[in-house]
């Protein structure tokens, strides 16, 4: 496979999966005009209003305790209604839709694998378009929440609303660590996009990874670097238009 580019090889062990594991960090949700965190333009590297470090602003105490400000730049920050799905995400819903058996296993709270596309999604850190009263536990969707003044308030009950993401100190939901490790373990083709692969738990599901081909596609390189097949040190959008 030597005389063969990067983009080629990618393409064949594509066209040959029988089942694909396709697991997204922020990376792949840049080109759709969403900053990713670590980057030197990434959100922890930006000043915040409030005064107060990113990372400490989207943990668990600071939503309790500071709720007004972490509402302040939840919805500045860390929402973005009008984003769109870009080439990645709907290449890869494409795929799914033309017989493809694809998983998608996503570090993302953006939602839009699914807006592009793909049906089976397992979202490690939740979804900024669930959220739900504290007290009485009633639905409520982001334009609910982005069009309250200040804390977002239950309309049943007057409970704090709050969003469906994992915050700093708050576990991952056991069910859905249950179905996503179990389609990387049992798929033959695992793509990594658009993670440094340093947020736990969730870099530690590559290495349950048993499969054919561990393919890397990020901008800068990853520690598990090194156990791919296939390494690719580019920006995700550049990488389907080339293989498309």
């Amino acid at each position: 496979m030597s005389n063969f580019s990067k983009y080629d090889i990618l393409k064949s062990i594509i066209k040959g999966a029988n089942s694909i594991v396709v697991f997204t960090g922020a990376g792949i949700s840049v080109p759709s005009g969403i900053p990713d965190f670590r980057s030197a333009s990434g959100l922890y590297n930006q000043k915040t209003k409030q005064g107060y470090p990113p990372e400490e602003i989207i943990s668990h105490h600071f939503f309790y305790q500071h709720t007004e400000e972490f509402y302040e730049f939840y919805k500045a920050k860390m929402c973005y209604p009008k984003a769109k799905p870009n080439i990645a995400h709907t290449y890869f819903g494409d795929l799914e839709k033309q017989g493809k058996n694809i998983t998608v296993v996503t570090q993302n709270i953006d939602g839009l694998h699914q807006a592009g596309g793909s049906k089976r999604v397992y979202e490690l850190h939740g979804s900024i378009h669930r959220n739900y009263c504290e007290d009485c536990n009633k639905f409520y969707d982001l334009d609910y929440v982005l069009k309250q003044d200040g804390v977002p308030r239950c309309e049943k009950c007057g409970g704090i609303i709050k969003p469906d993401v994992v915050l700093y100190e708050e576990g991952l939901d056991e069910m859905t660590i249950q179905y996503a490790l179990n389609a990387i373990m049992t798929c033959d083709v695992m793509i990594v996009i658009g993670t440094s692969l340093t947020v736990y738990p969730a870099a530690s599901f590559v290495r349950y990874f048993k499969g054919k081909y561990l393919v890397l596609i990020n901008k800068s390189e990853t520690t598990y670097d090194s156990q791919a097949d296939l390494v690719i040190n580019e920006d995700i959008a550049s990488v389907i238009e080339k293989i498309k």
